[in-house]
């Protein structure tokens, strides 16, 4: 016998029970402590329970115990002193709680320690080094006092240590001691643990860390320094915590990363574990070579489970992130392209961009009638109708989800000014967006509509005044898409070169070579047609220097104007 267990136990007392008995079974004392809060009947039963063990199995004194209080360092030695009074054969003491699962052998543990008989295993590091406090308080949670619960009543002791900083109220640390926090979950030799008890100055000790902040994080942590000649500043149980400090429950699909951690003892399993019990609790198989306990193994999992539990998947929104606005990994699941005035130009544009790049190309997505899907489809992956009324509830959804269902296929679409244009902002600021604009494009299908002029003229000045709008905002030094843009006439000048930009940009990996664009629409007579709007009093800004006679004279390799016709 050279290790005694001490159990501090609050609620599932029967899963208390199975592991008190399954060390007992194996020669190890244990002691535990019931919250005096936990039922009278509830502590028989466990006694009880345990009565065939029970040369092995005591019960310490009961405390009424809250988190972060005093109430759990006195448990602790109370039941300590139990345990030093009963077993003297024990030589190291090792604190656990209730919901602890050992996962390997007592004897593991027995031989590991009698390795090292003088070692104190705990968790014991400087206030300075303290790298995974939550709430903000390291050196302060000695040096100032604490009346109020930091869980049953917040606000009071947010002003109480606002109030008391405002005053400049600092406690006086005993003289020779040095703050150290560290895990609650300790193992302990019998002399450093013994020293610490029996200790003349234990009362002022006492009276001291009462008041201090959290101090079953700091009492042994601190006075081991005074009194250990060997410590090895690590605890042998796993446990992990999450980012809010909240310690991570293992349930029975963690059997495989437990096994693998070659830890002693986990916190903390979930009651209705059946299997994972069942499995730790069993009898081990013989001839199973254990290595030094070391929860490094399995930390690269906890670090990404930290990391898509703060972030999230790229693109995904789900329903614990919805509410709160930028709280994603990035806004879209993946790289998409929108073009503006290419399909006003060219017709045929969508479709041979889809045959060009291999992409889906749609329509119109945010269309005022519905959503112009590729092919016509009304429903595509996820459930996308094209309810252009479901579309419009929640734009920024409708788009998400639209990349995020068709990932990894690359999606393209059509877009205008006469469009919803609630999500240009999104767009915009979105890193995987790559926005192609084509300026007063818009004007082409108005000069082909055959509409009475002061129709046009009123319907031209209402599209420029949204595109321009949306050219001031794609100017922002906020946006992060990849933008181009070209007014009408520029474009027009060399169409082929400005086109194999685009598709080099979207298909890399297929590197196609234009040879010809796709048709452009007859725009004889497009240059009057812009002069008769200033004549009506519409002054048309965004189409760049369009000749009034429609030629583009671009040289090519064989020295021949380019006319659009």
């Amino acid at each position: 016998m050279s290790v005694g267990f001490v159990m501090l136990c609050h609620t599932a007392l029967d899963r208390a029970a199975e592991v008190a008995r399954h060390w007992a079974k194996q020669g190890c004392p244990v002691v535990i402590h019931v919250d005096s809060r936990v039922r009278y009947r509830l502590v028989r039963e466990m006694r009880d329970e345990l009565s065939d063990v029970r040369k092995l199995v005591k019960f310490s004194p009961r405390y009424r115990c809250q988190w972060g209080g005093w109430n759990l360092v006195a448990a602790t030695q109370a039941a300590s002193q139990v345990m030093l009074k009963t077993f003297p054969d024990v030589q190291h003491v090792y604190l656990c709680s209730g919901s602890c699962l050992p996962l390997r052998p007592a004897a593991d543990l027995i031989a590991y320690l009698q390795d090292r008989p003088d070692t104190d295993f705990i968790e014991s590091v400087t206030t300075e080094e303290v790298g995974w406090t939550i709430g903000g308080l390291n050196i302060e949670r000695f040096r100032l006092f604490f009346p109020f619960s930091w869980r049953r009543h917040r606000r009071l002791f947010d002003m109480s240590v606002r109030l008391q900083r405002r005053l400049g109220i600092r406690r006086r640390i005993p003289s020779g001691m040095v703050p150290h926090l560290g895990s609650q979950w300790w193992c302990l030799s019998r002399r450093t643990l013994t020293a610490i008890l029996d200790n003349p100055e234990r009362q002022a000790h006492d009276r001291y860390f009462s008041r201090v902040w959290i101090p079953d994080e700091s009492y042994f942590q601190t006075l081991v320094r005074r009194y250990s000649t060997a410590i090895e500043s690590r605890s042998l149980t796993l446990f992990k915590f999450d980012f809010q400090g909240k310690p991570h429950i293992f349930y029975d699909d963690h059997i495989p990363l437990l096994r693998r951690s070659d830890c002693f003892v986990a916190r903390k399993a979930w009651a209705h574990a059946d299997e994972l019990y069942e499995t730790f609790l069993g009898d081990c198989p013989e001839g199973v070579q254990r290595s030094e306990p070391n929860p490094g193994r399995i930390d690269r999992l906890f670090s990404a489970a930290r990391e898509r539990r703060l972030r999230g998947r790229a693109g995904l929104y789900n329903q614990g992130r919805f509410p709160v606005d930028n709280f994603e990994n990035g806004k879209t699941a993946g790289p998409y392209s929108m073009f503006q005035g290419f399909s006003d130009l060219m017709p045929d544009f969508p479709d041979w961009l889809a045959k060009v790049t291999e992409s889906r190309v749609h329509g119109h997505l945010f269309a005022p009638g519905r959503a112009e899907f590729s092919g016509g489809d009304t429903i595509i992956e996820g459930g996308l109708s094209d309810s252009a009324s479901l579309r419009d509830y929640n734009p920024k959804s409708f788009l998400t989800s639209l990349i995020w269902n068709t990932t990894p296929e690359r999606q393209c679409f059509q877009f205008g000014p006469a469009d919803n244009q609630k999500l240009n902002g999104f767009i915009a600021a979105d890193p995987n967006a790559q926005i192609s604009v084509i300026s007063g494009a818009w004007a082409v299908p108005l000069y082909r509509s055959g509409l009475p002029f002061s129709e046009i003229r009123r319907e031209a000045a209402r599209l420029q005044r949204i595109e321009m709008e949306f050219l001031e905002l794609l100017s922002r030094h906020w946006v992060k898409a990849r933008v181009r843009v070209w007014n009408l006439s520029e474009f027009l000048d060399d169409p082929l070169e400005l086109l194999q930009l685009l598709v080099e940009e979207i298909a890399p990996r297929l590197r196609p070579r234009l040879t010809q664009p796709p048709e452009i629409v007859d725009l004889a007579g497009f240059g009057r047609f812009l002069q008769d709007l200033r004549n009506q009093g519409m002054q048309p800004m965004v189409m760049g220097d369009y000749p009034a006679n429609d030629q583009f004279h671009t040289p090519d390799r064989h020295g021949h104007p380019l006319l659009v016709s």
